[in-house]
């Protein structure tokens, strides 16, 4: 089955479906889902990012003021 088949039945089992709550926790699937900057982000800005985390936790860190030296 392609995406848009998938898409379409999706749809319709939304518009056919009358139970509020259902409706009310796809809505709020659908905009967490949306809102997640993680997911905007390249693979490689994900990288860079996650190997940051890592270095942090192994307690690599630098000043503040020698990260601003190092970028002017």
């Amino acid at each position: 089955m392609d995406i848009k088949t998938t898409k379409l039945e999706l749809l319709k089992a939304i518009l056919d479906n009358e139970n509020s709550e259902f409706i009310q926790r796809v809505s709020d699937f659908v905009k967490k889902e949306k809102n997640d900057f993680w997911n905007e982000l390249s693979m490689s800005e994900q990288k860079e990012i996650k190997e940051g985390i890592e270095d942090l936790d192994n307690g690599k860190r630098i000043s503040y003021d020698s990260f601003l030296k190092k970028i002017s």
